[in-house]
């Protein structure tokens, strides 16, 4: 499968009202091209403001946006993406995630990834995927929709939860790992071992985890406010870490899972 999403993306999670305009306009300015966001952030007008005044051609971004567990419903999920295009003023995402698995089946499986096919079908969405799937909800859904179709999974990735059997899952199926909160909410920044490396090779302990998610095949979504933030972040292309690094960041995995609201799955 061939990487047309960027490797390092701005994300908008937990950024309201004028936040998100800036930090958005900040990283469109910076050279951010991959900017995500979903319906639950409530913050899509102002995503789609901030990229409607960057001027930058519609071709040159990948926008992100996710159907929420409310609107899931056959009679809603198509509507509730017409108002999402709406409010980012663009005719198409370019990545539609389900943003959550329902628990409680109240609309199937089956029912809402037809939603998700007839929304990349009918041009509304370039690529579809899914959010917070366990293996066994990924093999749910590759049967429902049939191989090759989920351009990838966004769970929870950072050095603290290695999230192995869900990574394992997807490579084997093709399927693209979108890691969100890469620095644990500032907790992997501040870890020895992290800095050490930062040390060595002159960098910020946030490029050496984003160095670490690129080398290992992930697509990352970071959210900043700080503009210095938003800037060294790109920086991290220029850091290569060695496998001795790579080895050293392998063993900080300790399962220590942030994103786990009452209605996740039993994750594996």
């Amino acid at each position: 499968m061939s990487l047309s999403i960027p490797t390092l993306g701005a994300g908008t999670f937990r950024l309201k009202g004028d936040d998100a305009y800036k930090s958005v306009e900040m990283a469109l300015n910076a050279g951010y091209r991959h900017i995500d966001t979903a319906q639950i952030y409530g913050n899509e007008k102002e995503v789609g403001q901030a990229i409607a005044d960057s001027g930058i051609p519609r071709q040159e971004l990948y926008i992100t946006t996710k159907i929420w567990m409310d609107k899931l419903g056959k009679d809603s999920f198509i509507p509730s993406l017409q108002e999402s295009l709406k409010d980012l003023q663009v005719d198409y995402v370019d990545l539609l995630l389900i943003h959550w698995p329902l628990k409680d089946e109240a609309v199937s499986m089956e029912e809402y990834l037809k939603e998700l096919k007839q929304a990349q079908d009918s041009g509304l969405a370039r690529h579809i995927g899914v959010s917070n799937f366990t293996v066994a909800q990924m093999k749910q859904a590759i049967e429902i929709l049939g191989d090759n179709v989920l351009y990838t999974n966004q769970v929870e990735v950072h050095p603290y939860l290695q999230n192995q059997q869900v990574v394992e899952y997807c490579r084997q199926q093709n399927m693209i790992v979108t890691g969100y909160m890469p620095f644990a909410y500032g907790d992997v920044l501040k870890d020895g071992s992290i800095k050490h490396i930062a040390d060595k090779h002159r960098a910020t302990p946030a490029q050496i985890v984003l160095a670490w998610m690129a080398k290992s095949g992930f697509v990352t979504i970071p959210s900043s406010t700080k503009q210095a933030n938003i800037e060294s972040n790109l920086a991290y292309v220029h850091v290569k870490l060695d496998d001795e690094d790579m080895e050293s960041i392998s063993k900080l995995d300790r399962g220590h899972r942030l994103a786990n609201p009452d209605f996740a799955p039993e994750w594996d």
